[in-house]
């Protein structure tokens, strides 16, 4: 697979070779797909900070699917990478692999859909039978994980109430 040297300037895809800037959605409307470092925390455990790669396919018509990873802009401008984890008539509810919010997007916001990634220089597609085992675990654990982040939290508040009131 041929990747193309890109990086992000906040809300503007930048070619390091000819200085010229263009956005995701122009990007992906002339080409048809991209592949990108990823940024963030949100997607881990499945995309690791500046080290995975992920490579999206322009959003057409159809509406996405469940467990779909999904590129749309968010309130600040900024692009956001993130799972389709309910499909609602007007829309769906998202919610990044790492992340506790779900937050409600639009067809018309969805700007691309993730086709695959690269890890460790290995290609890896979302038909991949470990790629769609992981995405359904991912979805099936979110309530236990949702209430284990909740007690590590409280744990670790009541340690610093404890710790403070022996000093």
């Amino acid at each position: 697979m041929w990747i193309r040297s890109l990086r992000l300037y906040a809300v503007s895809v930048h070619w390091m070779n000819s200085g010229k800037q263009i956005d995701f959605e122009e990007y992906l409307s002339r080409y048809g797909s991209l592949t990108y470092k990823n940024r963030g925390t949100s997607m881990m455990p499945l995309l690791r900070q500046d080290r995975d790669l992920f490579t999206l396919v322009i959003k057409g018509p159809k509406r996405c699917k469940k467990n779909d990873v999904v590129l749309y802009k968010g309130p600040q401008g900024r692009y956001i990478l993130h799972r389709v984890v309910r499909v609602l008539p007007e829309g769906y509810l998202i919610r990044g692999d790492n992340t506790y919010v779900n937050e409600f997007r639009t067809d018309g916001e969805i700007i691309g859909v993730m086709t695959g990634f690269i890890r460790d220089g290995r290609e890896y597609t979302v038909t991949d039978a470990g790629y769609r085992l992981y995405s359904v675990m991912r979805n099936i654990s979110y309530p236990f994980r949702y209430v284990y982040s909740k007690i590590i939290r409280a744990a670790g508040r009541f340690l610093d109430r404890r710790k403070k009131t022996r000093q």
